[in-house]
């Protein structure tokens, strides 16, 4: 039996957990043409991105929308860049937050639209990403333009009915209390991504719309290598994932509590945990999962970081502090003490060298014990 988790259900527990989930703020906003920043990633490569609409007519017609990130031709002109977040969607999360809706703009990413792919670089390993409760596909952009800036392709999801998202044709999909968001479905919609990764892989078109594809995106996907990483809840449907999918050789989770019925089982492949709020201290699931993981394992947590410390909010949140007027009091009860700053170059810099290593089979140092780099970071035995 499948336990039955609402959107509120999972806010609330990690509430209680101490974590920042998504945000909240007080105190006036300013001028709405106020633009959100990203941080730009450190590799060589132009990055570029679709949207892709998919429809699981196995499973009542679900809908689910997809980015797909990819190392493109350095010729992107006039190519516009992609947003963070399409603002209906912006608004709606910044609202249903504690947020004016018109607080400030989307970030824009550094990934150009519907850019030819890179043809330099040859068939590259793919990355699958699941989101957090109640949240979206571009909540880790961070970490997936880095991974993207050094040759990866990431394949973003966002799970409808427990994410903001937005339709081809302007419908607007909020997260609902009323509908089931259990790790489980996520691994659901995963398992349906991935088959549609490898229908696009073989020369199809798995866009409901059959909107032109990028040129040269099929033959830069390389299905022999494909890895997977989660914040919060997704992190748990990572492990679910390779539970159930032979297809994912590497999982990381960013934070992932770890809790499911049923529950995750042993794990043979690469595994690295980055825990935050949700510790195997703290928490029985992650230390039961951690004894499940019988293949090359890791578990490194940053000083300081709350929930958030791991994915965009722990860059955002400052700037929302920013215009909105939040103390720092308050601004430190959401993020903790863990610099953004800091935090930017541990998201880059720990699931790129995770990768590389399990993917690539490319030793990284970075992940043999604590680096002098990172203080921060300790390795938990």
């Amino acid at each position: 039996m499948t336990v039955v988790l609402t959107r509120r259900h999972l806010l609330t527990a990690a509430l209680a957990a101490g974590a920042a989930v998504p945000w909240a703020g007080t105190g006036p906003a300013s001028a709405a043409s106020t633009r959100l920043t990203l941080p730009k990633p450190t590799g060589p490569d132009v990055a570029g991105t679709v949207a892709l609409h998919l429809i699981d007519e196995a499973r009542a017609g679900r809908e689910l929308m997809i980015s797909v990130w990819y190392p493109a031709s350095r010729d992107v002109r006039h190519r516009s860049k992609a947003a963070w977040l399409a603002d209906a969607p912006l608004r709606a999360l910044l609202d249903a937050n504690g947020f004016p809706a018109d607080a400030a703009t989307s970030p824009i990413t550094v990934a150009h639209e519907n850019a030819p792919a890179s043809r330099r670089i040859g068939r590259q390993p793919v990355i699958l990403y699941s989101h957090g409760a109640g949240g979206h596909r571009s909540e880790t952009t961070i970490v997936a333009q880095e991974l993207v800036s050094h040759g990866y392709i990431v394949v973003t999801v966002d799970h409808t009915d427990d994410a903001y998202t937005q339709f081809p044709d302007g419908r607007l999909s909020l997260p609902a209390d009323d509908r089931p968001a259990t790790p489980w479905g996520q691994v659901a919609d995963m398992r349906f991504v991935l088959d549609r990764i490898e229908e696009l892989a073989a020369g199809g078109n798995p866009d409901a719309e059959r909107r032109p594809l990028p040129e040269g995106l099929a033959t830069a996907l390389d299905l022999r290598r494909v890895g997977m990483y989660g914040w919060s809840k997704g992190g748990t449907a990572t492990a679910l994932m390779m539970n159930t999918d032979r297809r994912v050789q590497a999982g990381l989770s960013l934070d992932g509590p770890m809790e499911s019925d049923p529950p995750v089982t042993r794990i043979d492949r690469p595994f690295m945990l980055m825990t935050a709020q949700f510790t195997r201290a703290a928490e029985p699931a992650v230390a039961r999962f951690w004894s499940l993981l019988h293949g090359w394992r890791r578990n490194v947590q940053a000083d300081g970081a709350r929930h958030g410390g791991y994915c965009d909010h722990q860059w955002l949140i400052p700037e929302l502090a920013t215009i909105t007027g939040m103390s720092n009091k308050d601004l430190t009860d959401w993020i903790g003490t863990l610099d953004p700053a800091t935090a930017v170059r541990i998201q880059q810099a720990y699931p790129l060298a995770f990768f590389e290593q399990h993917l690539r089979g490319r030793r990284q140092h970075l992940l043999a014990g604590p680096s002098p780099a990172f203080p921060e970071v300790r390795f938990l035995p």
